[in-house]
């Protein structure tokens, strides 16, 4: 009688589970997965040895391209690291205006994973739900920076410029006449601020909506209840940081445990899960969002009353002023001389890293007191999770391993980096 083996299957990268560039092999006896082994690479781009030729403000947009779902968290990094080698002081405003956005960023990276996971899992109308709101946190990131992706927004010593006093508003055209129109822009008719607080007001019910369509839904539970369990140990020893450890029930995150920037000023709970399965980790993050919003709410308060500056006054690290670039010579001398040459890094070497939505993104950073890195190193908390994949895989059938990518939270820009 003929002998059965295991026979192997290539899970993606076509599969739309994978995410794009995911090449799983997997090894199936039966339906079961023996051994998952995760090739990656196929979306490699060098942004690490890219940095060592750019000038350090050259290298800043790289930063949006890696986790490409949480552009201002892998810029935020980025900064943090160059002012500790250089030394100098944010402006408060800047804070809270990093914080505001850092949280922002938050959102839209974890309503991009709940429509994707519960996709990958059955539900397509929480995908179209999570995207609709994505379109105004989208709209903020226009607003103060021009791209609604790719926003190169953080820079050493501050932001690119302070928040606007005006909204873009919708005009109107062939397929909406003026009332829809008038409809679209009520909430526009403000500053920025203004319209971040109208979405803070509107947001928890929209979390209300995800969890009534998820939470207590038996297939959402049967696909997710046991599925790819972790325990706190594990976590830890698996180098698991983020919505990842504490599903499993570690209270670890860095706004509380290394804060940076303001978030020691803000109040704000840390949620964590008790068995570490998917669905601890997917409660976890439905917490976190709301959260989130909370510390969105206190930035706007403080924003509202606290005038002041939004980058350092040292031009040798940021531009001068427009105005002060036409009207002196020495205006023009700086802004020439940071544009074309860029600034001076003194020698040494820095680590700093942020609560990223997906876990501890840090950059470490080695200056031989050039204008660009001697050596950048990026710490990707997909990483670390995606070398987790055989353990919490095995002895699941092969359409958990489809959850357990979902739970995961995995974008290949910051893996392949």
């Amino acid at each position: 009688m003929a002998e059965i083996k295991n026979y192997t299957l290539n899970f993606g990268p076509q599969h739309p589970a994978a995410h794009g560039v995911l090449r799983l092999v997997l090894e199936l006896d039966g339906e079961v997965v023996q051994r998952a082994d995760p090739h990656i690479g196929l979306l490699h781009r060098a942004t690490e040895k890219l940095a060592e030729t750019k000038t350090y403000i050259q290298s800043l947009p790289y930063m949006d391209r890696l986790d490409y779902v949480s552009m201002m968290s892998n810029e935020h990094a980025y900064c943090l690291a160059i002012e500790k080698l250089l030394g100098i002081e944010v402006p408060e405003r800047a804070q809270y205006i990093r914080v505001m956005f850092a949280e922002i960023t938050r959102l839209l990276n974890h309503l991009m994973w709940l429509g994707s996971h519960a996709n990958d899992c059955g539900s397509s109308t929480v995908l179209i739900y999570t995207f609709r709101e994505r379109e105004d946190l989208f709209d903020m990131y226009e607003a103060v920076s021009g791209a609604r992706m790719h926003a190169a927004y953080f820079r050493p010593g501050g932001v690119y410029r302070d928040l606007p006093d005006t909204m873009a508003q919708y005009q109107v055209n062939k397929i909406r006449n003026a009332k829809a129109i008038a409809e679209l822009n009520t909430n526009r008719q403000g500053s920025l601020l203004d319209f971040i607080e109208d979405f803070t007001r509107r947001f928890p019910q929209c979390i209300d909506e995800y969890e009534t369509l998820l939470t207590d839904n038996r297939i959402w539970k049967q696909r997710t209840v046991g599925v790819g369990v972790v325990s706190p140990e594990r976590a830890l020893n698996l180098g698991m940081t983020g919505p990842m450890l504490r599903g499993s029930g570690v209270a670890w995150d860095l706004r509380k445990k290394q804060p940076y920037e303001v978030y020691d000023k803000v109040e704000f709970d840390v949620p964590v899960g008790k068995t570490g399965d998917s669905y601890d980790r997917y409660l976890v993050r439905m917490q976190e969002m709301r959260e989130s919003n909370n510390i969105i709410k206190q930035c706007i308060s403080w924003l509202r009353v606290n005038d002041g500056p939004v980058i350092t006054d040292n031009h040798k690290i940021a531009p001068p002023s427009r105005e002060s670039m036409k009207s002196n010579m020495e205006g023009l001398i700086h802004h020439f001389k940071l544009f074309t040459e860029g600034f001076h890094v003194p020698e040494g070497q820095a680590y700093a890293a942020v609560e990223h939505p997906k876990g501890e993104f840090g950059i470490y950073l080695v200056s031989d007191g050039a204008n660009k890195p001697y050596r950048l190193k990026i710490r990707a908390p997909g990483y670390a999770h995606l070398a987790t994949l055989d353990e919490m895989a095995r002895g699941h059938m092969l359409a958990d391993a489809v959850a357990i990518i979902g739970t995961m939270d995995i974008v290949f820009g910051e893996i392949d980096r």
